[in-house]
Order: structure tokens, then C-alpha cells, then sequence
């Protein structure tokens, strides 16, 4: 999975709003000044963001957007599949650079399962929270480096 900037802007929208909303629609307008991301980029990317159910839009003054569903029922996953269209495309053009050495291909296709595995496992809800996010690979990797540096 290949994190590009449409999906890293797309995942800081929705933070802010589920951060924010409480309920009450948010204005790009409002998104785009404490964010610092164009008005332009979001529009693009919130119609991507609605069509896939993740944001509601609200019209009228006071208008805006507000989450579709519950920010627990959110996977960061969902929000970057939402928006970048070309994440399958760009797995598969990576793999196919390597074709000759299958254990390379192997190992990317790995590092992408273990990535789309945790982005999956981490919710809208859990970013907000500031909840302790963590990886299994990584806390494998620290308990060998302590212990590599015990053994020095």
C-alpha cells in the first residue's frame, strides 16, 4: 500500500473533523485554513470521501461535511483506499519490476499485506484518542535491539 499525499491530506481532513465536529457539519473552508492543505485539494478529495460513505455532506449555511458513520467504524485503511485510486496499480508495477527475483516480489508483497494489515487495524477513533498505536513488527525489532545491546 503506498501512502501518497491525497491519502496522508485525506486521513488529516478526517481527523480534523471527527476531532472537531461533534456532530456539526465542518466547512472545507474551515479544514483548509487550520490544515494548511488548498481548498481545491479538498474539494477533490471529499467528493472521493463521500461517494465511499465515509463523510456526509450538509448544505446550506452552516453547512459543511460531518462523518458517515462512527469514527470507531472507521479503519484509516478505508479513508486512503477511498481516495487514491492507483494504490493496486502501483503494487502491481512493483512487483512486476522484480519479476525475475521471486523473493524480492515476496517480500514486498509482505511489507504491503503487514502495512494494509495495520492501517486496517487503526481507527479514525483511535488517532483522535491519541490511543498508543503500535506495530508488531516494531516492538518485535526494539526487543531484539535491547537485546542485542544486553549481549554487548
Amino acid at each position: 500500500m503506498k501512502l501518497t499525499t491525497k491519502g496522508r491530506y485525506a486521513v488529516v481532513a478526517m481527523v480534523d473533523i471527527a476531532s472537531r465536529g461533534a456532530g456539526r457539519p465542518i466547512s472545507l473552508a474551515e479544514i483548509a485554513d487550520r490544515q494548511g492543505i488548498s481548498l481545491a485539494y479538498l474539494e477533490q478529495l471529499f467528493c472521493k470521501l463521500r461517494r465511499s460513505g465515509l463523510v456526509a455532506s450538509v448544505r446550506g449555511p452552516g453547512g459543511g461535511y460531518r462523518l458517515g458513520r462512527e469514527a470507531q467504524a472507521i479503519p484509516i485503511a478505508d479513508i486512503i483506499l477511498a481516495v487514491d485510486d492507483r494504490l493496486c496499480a502501483d503494487e502491481e508495477a512493483a512487483t512486476e519490476a522484480e519479476a525475475g527475483d521471486c523473493a524480492i516480489r515476496a517480500l514486498w508483497r509482505a511489507l504491503a499485506d503487514h502495512v494494509r494489515s495495520f492501517l486496517c487495524s487503526v481507527s479514525l477513533a483511535d488517532v483522535v484518542a491519541g490511543a498508543a498505536i503500535e506495530c508488531e513488527g516494531a516492538n518485535a525489532a526494539q526487543k531484539r535491539s535491547q537485546h542485542l545491546d544486553a549481549a554487548e
